[in-house]
């Protein structure tokens, strides 16, 4: 880019006032002055008539690696639109950046390329402004490749300034206007360029292995699925309380009882949980279920599925996450939950079937669990503090106890475990899948313990489904199901660390 003085105004949103920017803004007062005086003058400031004929990552690819010589001269024009992001002037002459939904390209307006009246009415656009362009590319000086504006025109005026710098943007102020975080921030429409293709891979795997997608409802009347808090809602005309879904399994399932075979739903998840940097009350889920399989044969498919998406979107298996080297290629580590109880967390194993020696364990790490105390729960909070941090590569962590896995079934050998596994990947849950409990009094009597819980104050414990339990009556074949993180795993692949980065308008408290 041609170096200049850039005539953006000094607005800098991390500053309160400026962040609150109202319409007694001086500034914005007159932006809004300015172009009322524009329209008086005849000026539609905001036409539907331009269509721009190409990209700039077009231009980009088919000139970019032309010689300056080559170009000079050259007749070949191009049509573009997008939106002015600075803008350098040297009286006769004023260059300015274009950016578009696929990059930036410099442009050079000349007094003697253009009418008077359109020059003249060119150089009063704003930063920030949406124009449409006609011209030819060449080199400057430096070698910048650069349009040649042979005919610019209006598209949308700008009535607020944009941020000087996106640096200059505090977090907050990314995440609740994310219109303005993919204004300024060509790394933020990269991660969301992304998610995209991550999630027409997953699409596209699970359709060349035969998989159905389907849809399930969004509102149920009994929340289930999974241990987690639900949203409650009442349907007016009803005259009932519904429930945003925590999890479409139950209804995933009920379609394996009526002859679908391979099942699979991406979509959003509602649970009334905390905000961090990896949770949000909503979220993106794959789960899938396929009938005559176990939770073996998911984590061979697992591996399988998330290195070919891997391959398809970031073209490597070994990427890079927070500083940190990581392979995604087959085969991936897998460990009992037990086994990494002993070796990582260093309890000794006699404890793992004691409710008191596990709750000492605990409280020696300076931790008490409330309400009544669960064996499994107690494990599953000595893995959380001390094994789950220290899973940075792909790990299947087997085996979780029954009484922590209310819809899994049992192993045949161990009856207290079940035949589960959680992937974990930077010591974060991925994936979470099991061999279906489809054993309708088994499940039964499952729900009615996780009823027992919730009743003690355990706020995600489950509801008993009654017609769930009769579905299985009628025979569910065996069967395997898995739910995926979609949100983690662009995470992973983009080198993001919050959830918030991944999520086009994530939640956050009311700004007053």
């Amino acid at each position: 880019m041609d170096k200049a003085t850039d005539n953006q105004e000094n607005i800098k949103p991390g500053d309160e006032s400026m962040d609150e920017l109202s319409e007694r803004s001086p500034v914005i007062q007159a932006r809004v002055q300015k172009a009322l005086d524009m329209a008086a003058a005849g000026l539609n400031l905001y036409p539907n008539t331009f269509r721009p004929e190409t990209k700039v990552a077009s231009v980009r690819a088919e000139f970019g690696d032309r010689e300056a010589a080559e170009l000079e001269g050259s007749e070949e024009s191009r049509k573009l639109a997008g939106r002015i992001m600075a803008k350098r002037d040297y009286g006769k002459s004023f260059f300015f950046d274009l950016i578009d939904w696929t990059g930036k390209i410099q442009c050079y307006a000349r007094k003697d390329k253009l009418d008077g009246q359109t020059y003249e009415l060119a150089k009063k656009f704003d930063i920030g402004d949406i124009v449409g362009v006609s011209g030819t590319p060449f080199k400057t000086r430096t070698g910048e490749l650069t349009i040649l504006v042979g005919a610019i025109e209006l598209v949308t005026k700008n009535m607020w300034p944009l941020a000087e710098k996106f640096h200059e943007m505090n977090v907050e102020l990314k995440y609740r206007r994310r219109y303005l975080d993919l204004i300024m921030n060509g790394d933020s429409r990269r991660v969301f360029k992304l998610r995209s293709e991550v999630i027409r891979a997953l699409r596209e795997f699970m359709l060349g292995k035969d998989f159905l997608e389907v849809e399930t409802p969004m509102m149920h009347p009994i929340p289930g699925g999974a241990t987690a808090k639900p949203f409650i809602t009442h349907h007016n005309s009803l005259d009932c309380r519904l429930y945003l879904r925590v999890a479409p399994e139950l209804y995933l399932k009920r379609l394996l009882v009526g002859g679908f075979e391979k099942v699979f739903e991406i979509n959003r998840n509602f649970r009334n949980e905390g905000l961090s940097i990896q949770h949000n009350p909503e979220f993106t889920m794959m789960e899938f279920y396929q009938i005559y399989s176990d939770y073996v044969d998911l984590m061979d498919l697992t591996e399988e599925m998330i290195e070919s998406v891997a391959l398809a979107t970031v073209g490597t298996t070994e990427i890079t996450y927070q500083d940190e080297a990581l392979s995604l290629a087959r085969p991936w580590k897998r460990v009992s939950f037990l086994d990494s109880l002993v070796e990582v967390a260093g309890m000794p194993r006699e404890a793992l079937g004691d409710l008191v020696a596990a709750q000492r364990f605990l409280a020696d790490l300076g931790v008490e669990m409330e309400g009544e105390p669960v064996l499994g729960k107690v494990l599953a909070k000595i893995f959380d503090l001390k094994v789950e941090p220290t899973l940075l590569n792909p790990t299947f962590i087997t085996h979780y106890p029954a009484d922590i896995s209310p819809l899994a079934r049992r192993n045949q050998e161990d009856p207290t475990l079940t035949d589960r596994f959680e992937l974990f990947v930077v010591g974060r849950e991925l994936a979470n899948a099991f061999s279906e409990l489809n054993d309708p009094l088994d499940q039964k009597k499952r729900f009615l313990d996780q009823v027992a819980e919730r009743e003690a104050g355990d706020e995600e414990g489950m509801y008993l489904d009654e017609d769930y339990v009769r579905a299985l009556m009628y025979g569910m074949p065996p069967a395997a199901g898995e739910g995926l993180g979609v949100d983690r795993l662009v995470m992973l692949l983009a080198d993001v660390p919050s959830i918030r980065d991944v999520l086009l308008f994530p939640h956050m408290r009311p700004d007053n």
